[in-house]
């Protein structure tokens, strides 16, 4: 096993070296809103529609002295200046990469346990964890950050000869593509990651690795049972505790499973399930719809957007079945619980939209 996974290890390394370019080729997609922080301690962070309409989501704490090198794997693979991962306790933006490494720059709410974040490296809002630009209005993987220049009256992407000074304005544009209403995936060895669309299904990967129990995720405690926590181009976090308290999984692809350092102890472990891809040789990691462009925390209870819609349709949740049986909410475990999911056969995860859906 071991052999087979260091071969395995150097194929996924190749693949993502080649394909880095085509990952991110898609078209941005329509406006949806756009996030805009001002660089002053105070200032309010907003967010905006494309009617115009501003809604106040937080005011800047803290600023940041410094980004992040190394950052966390799987940063490597997102685009620089953009969203390299939405989470209800951080959102990270890749500044670049270097020495196949990420360059990090987050903004994190000021409560908050977020160690990909790093000290000093962060600009911290008011925003309660899962709330706001942590929930409701979370950009997804992908979205563009730009730096509005307080000198030059410019705008330009961020970077590492861009970075946010002072005065500056960070603004992260989140638009929306046609995207599957859900993914169903059959929690068994080589079990089938189908996508649904409104055109039909497509098998889009297979299971590797399954599911079987939860595991203490620390963000997690920021969001409710059956939710997404977090998505970036390695993982989809998802929490099976109340807020408030700590427990969950996660869904990776396999070329994290296999070529990331940090992920090798998962392979033993039951809190981890594994997907590849379906023809059994592409990048599954950084690629759309499970690790880019797509999934978001969503709105907290109590948040609201712009219409009933986008408040309800937004809203992440992920169901299951048990033993083959009918589909029903997330069962509820909180911390590590080795077998709390070794009944679940099925998990769908549905995915956020902002229209009625009858104009989808």
């Amino acid at each position: 096993m071991h052999l087979f996974k260091k071969t395995l290890a150097a194929a996924a390394a190749a693949i993502f070296a080649l394909s880095a370019a085509s990952a991110f080729a898609a078209e941005d997609g329509k406006p949806l809103f756009k996030i805009t922080i001002p660089m002053e301690i105070g200032a309010s962070v907003t967010a905006t529609e494309p009617s115009g309409a501003v809604h106040e989501i937080g005011t800047v704490v803290a600023l940041p002295v410094k980004t992040r090198w190394p950052s966390y794997t799987a940063s490597a693979w997102g685009e620089p200046g953009a969203v390299c991962a939405s989470a209800v306790n951080a959102v990270h933006l890749l500044v670049s990469v270097e020495k196949g490494q990420g360059r990090t720059m987050s903004v994190i709410p000021a409560e908050t346990i977020a160690p990909a974040a790093g000290p000093g490296a962060s600009i911290v809002l008011s925003t309660k964890a899962g709330y706001g630009m942590f929930g409701a209005w979370a950009p997804s993987v992908g979205s563009k950050a730009e730096i509005l220049s307080a000198k030059t009256k410019t705008s330009a992407p961020l970077g590492p000869d861009n970075l946010p000074q002072r005065g500056d304005t960070l603004t992260i544009s989140v638009t929306v593509q046609p995207m599957p209403y859900m993914v169903e995936i059959e929690n068994r060895p080589g079990g089938r990651v189908t996508e649904w669309t409104s055109g039909g299904c497509s098998v889009i990967g297979r299971v590797l690795h399954t599911l079987g129990g939860t595991g203490r995720f620390e963000g997690t405690m920021f969001q409710r049972t059956g939710a997404i926590r977090a998505n970036h181009c390695g993982v989809i976090d998802v929490s099976t505790s109340p807020y408030g308290k700590i427990g969950g999984f996660q869904i990776i692809p396999w070329d994290h499973a296999l070529s990331s350092k940090e992920m090798q102890n998962a392979w033993n472990m039951t809190q981890w399930l594994f997907v590849g891809p379906a023809d059994g040789s592409s990048k599954m990691g950084a690629t759309f719809p499970l690790f880019r462009h797509a999934l978001t925390p969503g709105p907290a209870d109590g948040e609201k957007l712009w219409d009933v819609w986008s408040t309800y349709g937004r809203k992440s949740l992920v169901t299951v079945r048990l033993n083959g049986g009918e589909w029903q909410k997330m069962p509820e475990s909180a911390g590590r619980a080795d077998n709390a999911l070794a009944s679940v056969t099925h998990i769908r995860i549905y995915y956020p939209t902002t229209e009625e859906p009858q104009k989808r």
